[in-house]
């Protein structure tokens, strides 16, 4: 099995929920205390060996190109000014990983169409990560999503979908997976996704979230621009189609589902993890006290 290298970030969305913020600046931009949310994400996939990041943008993306490139001039004044280390930071953002940017186009659209218009770069027999650039798992443990992912995948040898545990009363919000062997470990053999299932009817209590490492097979599939409803291509209607003729499997991550696709989700994870944060934590929580009491 030939090992994923590169990974495929979606990040050409208007992000209308966040106006006037978003007119200038990325949703992807968002910082989660000093980073960036897509930072976040992209150090997730380095962890598990990612080193080409393919970002697929739009027209008012380029916050996200200038963050993720080498800045010698402020890296020269941040050493003028003795602060060496957040130079260092800084140059260290910029080589992260080798980072693609591909523009977003062509119709139908849907969360299928950036993994297409980066077909180019990947090549035939080369399993790929596909993931959100804006949610994330904060982890319980040493591995992150990514690597849990791959663990699944040197397991399997098939492609692996991440899933996370939600309330049952929420499965109408979300694709829910269908479940078949438990192989341990959290990792399930994928029958399929149902598409915002009522409670009533819901396969299970795990959302599919955006966190897919795929094997080449799906390139047929994706190829035929097949549409939902709603005319669009849909990257999870598109894996289902995958599954009657090589296996996919559903890997439960240990850790906390993070999502800023919207102002209060955005809110919650902010708190959440600055609550969490040695520094600024205890802080935060005093003024919580102070503000609320």
């Amino acid at each position: 099995m030939k090992r994923p290298t590169k990974a495929i970030i979606p990040a050409a969305g208007l992000g209308t929920r966040f106006l006037p913020w978003t007119k200038a600046m990325p949703k992807e931009m968002l910082p989660i205390i000093d980073k960036p949310v897509i930072q976040l994400v992209v150090e997730d996939l380095i962890s598990a060996g990612v080193t080409d990041i393919i970002i697929v943008t739009g027209a008012t993306k380029r916050g996200i190109e200038d963050h993720f490139d080498r800045s010698d001039a402020m890296e020269a004044d941040l050493i003028e000014k003795g602060k060496e280390d957040q130079a260092q930071v800084i140059k260290e953002i910029g080589e992260m990983a080798n980072f693609i940017y591909v523009r977003q186009k062509g119709s139908p659209k849907g969360n299928g169409r950036p993994v297409l218009n980066a077909r180019h770069l990947i090549d035939d027999d080369e399993p790929f990560f596909v993931v959100a650039a804006d949610d994330f798992f904060t982890a319980n443990g040493v591995k992150g999503r990514a690597e849990q992912m791959l663990d699944a995948y040197n397991q399997t040898g098939c492609s692996v979908v991440a899933l996370a545990s939600i309330p049952h009363e929420d499965t109408a919000k979300y694709g829910v997976a269908e479940l078949g062997t438990d192989m341990g470990g959290g990792l399930h053999e994928l029958k399929g996704t149902v598409e915002k299932p009522d409670p009533s009817v819901a396969p299970s209590d795990y959302m599919v979230e955006m966190g897919y490492l795929l094997t080449p097979g799906i390139w047929s599939l994706l190829e035929r621009e097949r549409v939902d409803k709603n005319n669009e291509i849909v990257m999870l209607e598109n894996i289902n189609d995958l599954i009657p003729t090589e296996k996919v499997y559903g890997q439960v991550i240990d850790g906390n589902y993070r999502d800023t696709g919207s102002p209060m989700k955005y809110l919650e994870t902010l708190f959440s993890i600055t609550l969490d944060h040695p520094e600024y934590g205890p802080e935060l929580k005093k003024y919580l006290h102070d503000k609320i009491i």
